[in-house]
């Protein structure tokens, strides 16, 4: 990292994971093109869970059995107009996904990070949507941290 000086701890940069529900899995494509999709996850137990169609799809061929991928979240920002500069925070990823063996246990642990308020309908999605997604786990390998939090 080259600003070392805004360098977070791996507590900070999970704290990040934690905190947030968006981020862009990075993927590549056989033909070596990245490939950057926008998704909504949980993070539990040091790993990353996602949901994504069972349908055939460009993440599914990436991923295949699985794949090495990065996983990015941009936390809180603020523009710094007056400085031609931006507060914040972000946390990157790196490691191997791959399709989960239980998928309700994935589905139920996104329901808790996303609809904590209504895990009893969560579990009924849960139970119906068994056929229609693939749910990943995101092993993480190496997470590194960045802030400008100051003025």
């Amino acid at each position: 990292m080259r600003r070392t000086d805004r360098q977070l701890s791996r507590e900070e940069a999970e704290q990040i994971l934690r905190e947030n529900q968006y981020g862009v899995l990075s993927t590549v494509c056989a033909d070596g093109r990245p490939y950057g999709l926008p998704i909504s996850y949980a993070y539990a137990g040091g790993k990353l869970y996602f949901h994504h169609t069972a349908a055939e799809s460009l993440l599914r061929e990436n991923i295949g059995g699985q794949a090495r991928a990065c996983f990015t979240v941009v936390g809180k920002t603020r523009l710094l107009p007056e400085k031609f500069s931006t507060q914040y925070e972000s946390a990157i990823a790196f490691g191997i996904i791959r399709e989960s063996e239980d998928k309700t246990e994935g589905l139920l642990r996104l329901v808790e990070a996303l609809s904590p308020a209504f895990m009893e309908q969560g579990r009924r999605y849960a139970a119906a949507a068994q056929d229609r997604v693939v749910v990943y786990e995101f092993e993480i390998e190496e997470l590194t941290g960045k802030a400008r939090r100051e003025d």
